[in-house]
């Protein structure tokens, strides 16, 4: 049962006449009442349309739902009759027939699986004809294993992962894709309190910092500040891979003095008062990628339907959870133990920007962490530069290729386009290469081999 059909089938006030739909006067009405053409209201004609064919007549209807109210008729109608087959059906024209319908999709419980998340709550797979298992998983590690074997269908990968699994850089070489990407922006580097008074990153020599995982932003980005500051980051200080929901434990017990790490962990911190926010990483490169929705070639190729149903319920998740009026109620809605399991004031903090620093200061930054879906093929091409830069990929590379054959951008586009899902504001290239600059360095992605050599501080 949809419980925001427009057209209230269930609703013993509604009236069902007048139109294919019943919820205009006239057809010309209802046609002039179409939002976004049938794309948006196909779900919700077919529940009315198969109420209003099984009682016809208003007065009849209203009574027989005094009776045994909304909930039961709608359950009795699903009984009955195939409503979600005929849904698809009346989608036909964006999705085929489903290869399956049930699927596993992986995730971390951090703010940064915010889309692929709310889409479950928010009724976008089901809308798509799917009923997806979110499997929560501990650790990065994890996810790449259950993908390598097929345990999950589809994840919230770290950006730089498909890359890696891909070109089998720490484990077996499999084609992996990056549908879209999870969020922008949204982590910060922690201190321990202790080091309020020491802020300068050219004073961290011995320092031991977490880092979620080899290949993430967050290794990269710490790896880029710190050299940016006169640090090697393998020889200066010690970078130990930590589950992020581990990381307050150690910061805690002072096994680390810091963290490069996703929300809500580093306001956990400061909720804590253990820690403090150094830095944002929106300071350090702004609009930076982070995490990403994706799935292994062969189970795009197997299911091509089921896919593009899954891809279609996400993106329209993130666009709505880029929207600011959204993200307090996202925060609610995600906070509980079968997502994130955390305070929702301390995931507030994080996805709105209004937030304490731990230094005593209440900040407001609303682009703190944004959810822009479009995987841009410079994205790629910057990681696999720091990949090289820190001696993970130790032969040539041909980063376009790379680039443009793990980043699907060209069917993020389609599809946004198909669902008339406006593509962020923030940067545009027809070719899908928009340059940026990270702590004012500029990137040009058609020389990367010139900006790798640039850096005196790496392993190549």
């Amino acid at each position: 049962m949809s419980d925001d059909n427009r057209f209230k089938p269930f609703d013993p006030n509604s009236r069902l006449g007048g139109c294919s739909c019943g919820a205009h006067a006239s057809q010309a009405e209802h046609d002039a009442a179409r939002p976004g053409g049938t794309e948006h209201l196909s779900n919700d004609i077919v529940e009315a349309s198969a109420m209003k064919a099984l009682i016809p007549n208003d007065r009849t209807r209203r009574r027989f739902l005094l009776a045994v109210g909304g909930t039961a008729a709608a359950a009795a109608l699903y009984s009955v009759l195939p409503i979600r087959s005929l849904q698809e059906m009346a989608g036909g024209d964006k999705v085929g027939p489903l290869e399956r319908r049930a699927l596993r999709v992986g995730f971390l419980p951090i703010n940064c699986a915010t889309p692929l998340i709310m889409a479950d709550p928010m009724g976008f797979y089901k809308r798509e004809g799917l009923e997806v298992s979110l499997v929560k998983t501990p650790g990065w590690a994890l996810v790449r294993d259950h993908m390598l074997n097929g345990e999950l269908d589809a994840s919230h990968f770290l950006a730089p992962m498909p890359l890696a699994i891909s070109m089998g850089l720490a484990s077996q070489a499999q084609p992996m894709r990056v549908a879209s990407i999870q969020n922008v922006n949204g982590q910060a580097i922690t201190l321990a309190l202790k080091h309020r008074n020491n802020r300068d990153p050219k004073n961290w020599k011995g320092f031991k910092f977490a880092i979620p995982f080899d290949f993430s932003m967050h290794n990269f980005l710490l790896r880029y500040y710190l050299a940016e500051h006169g640090l090697d980051p393998d020889k200066d200080v010690q970078l130990r891979v930590t589950p992020p929901a581990e990381m307050i434990a150690n910061l805690r017990a002072g096994n680390i003095d810091g963290f490069l790490g996703p929300e809500p962990f580093n306001q956990r911190a400061v909720f804590d008062e253990i820690g403090f926010i150094h830095i944002l990483t929106k300071d350090i490169w702004e609009g930076h990628p982070c995490c990403a929705f994706g799935a292994s070639e062969s189970f795009i190729q197997k299911n091509p339907n089921s896919f593009q149903a899954l891809y279609r319920a996400i993106l329209k998740a993130t666009s709505e959870a880029e929207k600011p009026e959204n993200r307090a109620d996202i925060a609610k809605a995600i906070s509980g133990p079968k997502y994130l399991n955390q305070p929702e004031t301390v995931i507030a903090q994080g996805l709105t920007g209004h937030f304490a620093d731990g230094l005593g200061e209440v900040r407001n930054d609303p682009q703190r962490a944004g959810f822009e879906p479009l995987p841009w093929y410079s994205m790629a091409t910057w990681m696999l530069t720091q990949m090289k830069r820190w001696g993970y990929i130790k032969q040539d590379v041909d980063y376009r290729q790379l680039a443009e054959k793990v980043f699907l951008l060209t069917d993020a586009r389609r599809l946004m386009k198909d669902l008339d899902l406006d593509a962020p504001q923030t940067r545009s290239d027809p070719a899908g290469y928009p340059g940026f600059k990270v702590m004012g360095r500029a990137f040009d992605p058609a020389t990367p081999e010139a900006y790798l050599n640039q850096f005196p501080i790496k392993r190549s």
